[in-house]
């Protein structure tokens, strides 16, 4: 499997990748309308061009011996979140952290992990910050094995639904 940097022609099955992870988890727990606008907007074809694009991040792919996009990552290279949570300089997001469905449990999550640490090092931040919804257990404890630490209680809207999420950071 090829950890490697996304390019334009990955904007299309990187976004159906996100589509797929993300129903597979969590379609079950909005109302439908909720749930396909929010995907529509979140993970468009174009918004994963757009990011592919955007010299304000990286994105990183995972693609499997027949060519095929079975992970990614991205990160924006300034935080977005409210500066109230952390007195951190330079932070950075972890935007997404996806692998499909399918995939699951082979080390691709701490493959983009690894990279993702990477990069922020070289980019001179000195915090990486990321949400997780309260109630993913797994994606909580795959952070905290990586030093993630909860620093706020934040929400995440999804139509009408406010999620209740937790803002993770690891200082660099």
């Amino acid at each position: 499997m090829t950890l490697r940097p996304a390019i334009p022609e990955d904007a299309a099955p990187l976004a159906a990748l996100a589509r797929r992870a993300m129903r597979a988890k969590w379609e079950h727990m909005y109302r439908p309308e909720d749930f396909a606008a929010w995907l529509s907007e979140a993970h468009s074809d174009e918004k994963a061009a757009k990011e592919i694009d955007d010299p304000g991040m990286r994105v990183a792919v995972i693609e499997d011996e027949a060519g095929e996009l079975v992970a990614f990552c991205k990160l924006v290279l300034s935080g977005t979140f409210d500066p109230v949570h952390s007195d951190a300089k330079a932070p950075l997001e972890l935007k997404q952290l996806y692998t499909a469905p399918d995939r699951l449990g082979m080390g691709l999550g701490a493959r983009l992990m690894d990279w993702a640490l990477d990069q922020a090092r070289s980019h001179g931040a000195d915090e990486i910050q990321l949400s997780v919804w309260s109630g993913n257990q797994d994606a909580q404890r795959f952070y905290t094995r990586y030093g993630f630490l909860k620093i706020a209680d934040i929400i995440f809207p999804v139509g009408e639904q406010l999620d209740e999420e937790f803002l993770f950071a690891l200082r660099l």
